[in-house]
């Protein structure tokens, strides 16, 4: 993991937003409405179903939608789906099959707001792409509340590194950590955003991206979510002269981590 930056808004490359896939879709946005303030607006997508749009202070944070048939199976973990913005989905897309990815989804049109679709990289971890029209994606960003970081936790990371650097460029910068490996930092322009190291050791758990909120008090906050039902995973935890974190998940089990810089 690597420096905060400073808030701004998402950038071509670089993760632009944030979608909950739940099985409770009441239930999630009662949890997450109480744990980072945010205020639900509801939008029709028919069939008596609603998406959910997560809104921080007014500006767009994230969304939540309730998992249904073909796309997700009741056997579907609820599961947060990180999206990096791109200039040409489709153009994307073939980039990703070329480097060794496979596209689960897409791509397609959501409306006039943009063109996604949703793909695993090399070592199996999920993510989405995302061509904006109309909506850019997240309009506040590393601010309490909002995304502050995303961190691949992958079987095989120098595979990954290959497969996002031809995909998307990006920048890798790698520092040693104390537990053996290193950890990879990524950047576009120099500006770090996300992060990927090794799976830790004894998590069973196939290659994942994990989305790290940012918030005022990592304590607070990890005391909060474990008083609405949530799972502790990694209680508040510090990584010296950088950051504190935790990791937790939703009372519907969905994955997720808090964290407040070292500014």
């Amino acid at each position: 993991m690597s420096e905060a930056r400073t808030p701004t808004l998402p950038r071509t490359g670089t993760f632009c937003w944030l979608e909950l896939a739940t099985q409770d879709q009441p239930a999630a946005r009662t949890f997450y409405t109480a744990l980072f303030g945010w205020e639900a607006v509801e939008y029709p997508i028919g069939e008596g179903r609603t998406y959910t749009m997560l809104r921080l202070g007014g500006r767009d944070a994230a969304a939540l939608y309730q998992m249904s048939p073909p796309n997700e199976t009741p056997d579907t973990p609820p599961n947060w789906l990180g999206y990096i913005a791109v200039e040409n989905a489709d153009a994307t897309v073939k980039q990703i099959a070329d480097a060794g990815g496979s596209v689960l989804m897409g791509p397609f049109d959501v409306e006039q707001m943009g063109r996604m679709a949703v793909a695993q990289d090399t070592t199996g971890a999920a993510f989405a792409v995302w061509q904006p029209l109309t909506h850019g994606g997240a309009a506040v960003m590393n601010e309490p509340g909002s995304l502050g970081w995303m961190q691949l936790n992958a079987s095989d990371p120098a595979k990954a590194e290959a497969f996002y650097t031809r995909v998307f460029g990006w920048g890798v910068r790698r520092d040693p950590m104390p537990q053996g490996g290193d950890y990879l930092t990524f950047s576009v322009g120099q500006v770090p955003f996300a992060g990927a190291m090794a799976l830790p050791p004894g998590l069973d758990a196939p290659s994942h991206w994990l989305t790290y909120f940012a918030v005022a008090d990592v304590d607070a906050t990890h005391a909060q979510a474990t008083s609405l039902g949530a799972t502790s995973y990694v209680p508040p935890t510090d990584i010296p002269s950088l950051a504190r974190f935790a990791v937790i998940g939703d009372p519907q089990g969905a994955v997720f981590a808090v964290v407040k810089f070292n500014l």
